[in-house]
């Protein structure tokens, strides 16, 4: 008996670690050419060169393989040098909207939770929605508004202000402030990209399950997919790992400790707009998932039609561009111009952003810490280079 209980957490344990890393494989198996995908570190150098980024990690995914995942130039400049590495942890920053939060929502959903047009206030007292002025007609906001980003809500929230009223990490204060704030328009009319909206999403993913963000998507999304280096506040070897962000007043630099001020200052780094840290590898079997109708080896996270009903724009949404916490063609996207019209994908400010497509079962990572040293330079044009490069190796794989 002791020696079938033993053999069975074996099996356990070996399932579990297979699930952590895809298989990976040469480009020329799943029919791309790996001479235009080297293009990539011509375009990554020019943009180390011209001081817009220290480093960069790129990875690729197609057909459940990890068939491209190189590392360039430096994950940290200051105050020493560091060679970047292909397994360096990221702050993701707002591509944590979709890979957890939205998720996490998804999740709920399949479960009976909620749905798409329950008023928010059913999980938030005193969540306020949108008065008309003239008539006193209320509209209220909705879970939908929220993951589109049509809420109404202001983009942010004024961090030093709050600061001056709490003095440590309140989130109950920070979702006080979002309840009450003045709404700039009325939920489903105009597309306004808002951290609040996902900082909502977070409340109520935590009112309905008891657990909060952090310990809802370890347990049910990134311990299930074996993503071990991918958590909030990361500890231990994912912290070892994690490149290092912007300098601070002084002389230290962040590392390990969100970049967004928001889910710093007032959300103790777990926050539903930002504060996930990750790398390529990880991110990899998250794409994996998605691109397979929500599974990966023997295990699930979403059904097959709540992969398609969470990355297509709603219905009765479609002037904005926005799916359910992922961009499809709003003016935020950077996805390239050769991906097919299913593609969709997210980018965070710190110079993260994942590109999938559906149409040709391909994924795109781009990992950078842009905001290393000193919050400067850019990375949209590299964005959408990077895919091009991507996109235009599809389907060309060199025949010997």
């Amino acid at each position: 008996m002791k020696r079938i209980v033993f053999v069975f957490i074996l099996m356990i344990c070996i399932n579990g670690f297979l699930s952590a890393q895809l298989r990976r494989e040469k480009p020329a198996a799943v029919d791309m050419d790996s001479r235009k995908l080297a293009k990539i570190a011509d375009v990554v150098n020019e943009s180390i060169a011209a001081g817009d980024i220290p480093g960069a990690v790129v990875g690729v995914v197609r057909y459940n393989k990890l068939v491209f995942l190189e590392a360039y130039g430096n994950k940290q400049v200051y105050p020493d040098t560091v060679v970047m590495t292909a397994n360096t942890v990221f702050d993701l920053a707002s591509v944590s909207k979709p890979v957890s939060t939205a998720t996490c929502v998804m999740i709920l959903m399949e479960q009976g939770k909620l749905r798409l047009m329950d008023d928010v206030a059913r999980y938030i007292p005193d969540y306020q929605g949108w008065t008309d002025t003239v008539s006193g007609a209320k509209s209220p906001i909705r879970i939908v508004h929220l993951l589109t980003h049509t809420s109404g809500l202001p983009p942010y929230a004024p961090v030093e202000e709050l600061k001056k009223i709490y003095t440590t990490p309140n989130p109950d204060g920070l979702i006080t402030h979002i309840s009450t704030v003045k709404r700039n328009n009325p939920p489903g009319t105009v597309f306004d990209y808002s951290c609040l909206n996902f900082i909502s999403l977070q409340r109520i993913i935590e009112t309905i399950s008891g657990l909060s963000l952090q310990e809802f998507s370890q347990q049910y999304l990134f311990r299930p997919l074996g993503m071990y280096h991918t958590d909030y506040n990361p500890v231990g070897e994912t912290l070892a790992l994690t490149a290092p962000t912007e300098k601070q007043p002084d002389g230290s630099v962040l590392r390990g400790k969100v970049h967004d001020p928001l889910a710093n200052i007032m959300n103790g780094g777990i926050s539903g707009n930002a504060g996930l840290f990750s790398n390529a590898e990880d991110l990899a079997v998250y794409i994996a998932m998605i691109l397979n109708g929500g599974q990966i080896g023997d295990v699930r996270i979403l059904s097959p039609l709540t992969v398609k009903a969470m990355t297509r724009v709603p219905r009765k949404f479609t002037e904005f561009g926005r799916a359910l916490g992922w961009d499809v063609y709003s003016d935020y996207e950077h996805d390239g111009d050769i991906f097919g019209a299913e593609a969709f994908g997210h980018t965070g400010y710190t110079g993260t952003s994942l590109t999938i497509d559906p149409e040709s079962h391909t994924g795109v990572i781009i990992l950078t810490n842009r905001v290393h040293p000193n919050d400067s330079g850019s990375t949209n044009r590299l964005r959408d280079v990077i895919a091009n490069i991507v996109a235009g190796s599809v389907g060309v794989a060199v025949k010997k």
